[in-house]
């Protein structure tokens, strides 16, 4: 696969620095389709393979009802891969566009998705759940946090939820998005094109579309942003080992 050895580096350092596995632990991947989801899956079926701490991985994949939306690709994905695959088909779109009728839906789908994959993970006996959550999202929510909300914060890393016994890790904080598209087109892994009609018209993709310009007039900003997260300790960042290529910016 082309530039694996780069997806596993920015998996393992972030695993490796945050405690992320531990040895025996089932961890349930979750696969949205989108580039992002199918990169993790494919960094966590690599460290499989050699990682110190051995693990289980299983993907699940949770159908929230759109027309149009075929994971036949992603199946056939995983069993190359020799990961189980487990669809867990809901009517999360039908609740949220056509009974409740959201104006900005993005929330309670957001919420609703979580609260099902969370569910499904526990019924098949994972104990860790990893999300495709990479560098460039952890920089926008804490800008959206600010901008939108006025508080000083981002994701966790790690987050342990009592409610359901379930922990969260991100194995990809530390991967820039434009690597993740890159390694994706290169190896032609089998996208998902979404079909939620919420797609493109968010205050994430607003702010997505800031900060790059900013970055480009700014070059290495982003890099600064999350450089001040992890000196700030902010929502369990630290400053344990500099991100692969972060040197280009110094």
């Amino acid at each position: 696969m082309a530039d694996t050895k780069r997806l596993l580096s920015f998996a393992r350092r972030a695993i490796d620095d945050y405690g992320m596995i531990e040895e025996g632990d089932c961890v349930a991947a979750g696969i949205s389709g989108g580039k992002d989801s199918l990169a993790l899956l494919y960094a966590l079926a690599g460290l499989r393979r050699f990682y110190p701490k051995r693990f289980t991985l299983k993907a699940i994949t949770v159908d929230m009802g759109l027309e149009g939306m075929d994971f036949s690709a992603v199946a056939a994905l995983c069993a190359s891969l020799d990961v189980e695959y487990i669809t867990v088909k809901t009517e999360i779109s039908d609740i949220v566009f056509n009974v409740r009728k959201e104006d900005s839906p993005c929330s309670l789908c957001s919420k609703m998705r979580r609260g099902a994959l969370h569910t499904a993970a526990k019924e098949a006996g994972c104990g860790k759940v990893a999300l495709g959550h990479h560098f460039d999202d952890v920089v926008e929510t804490f800008m959206l946090n600010l901008f939108h909300e006025g508080r000083i914060g981002t994701f966790r890393p790690v987050t342990y939820l009592s409610r359901t016994g379930v922990t969260v890790i991100r194995p990809l904080i530390y991967m820039p998005e434009k690597d993740i598209r890159y390694f994706a087109a290169k190896n032609a892994l089998p996208v998902v094109k979404s079909a939620c009609p919420a797609d493109g018209n968010t205050e994430r993709e607003e702010m997505k579309k800031m900060l790059a310009s900013l970055d480009r007039e700014h070059r290495g900003l982003k890099y600064r942003i999350f450089g001040a997260i992890q000196r700030g300790e902010i929502d369990g960042f630290r400053c344990l080992s500099k991100m692969p290529g972060i040197k280009e910016y110094e």
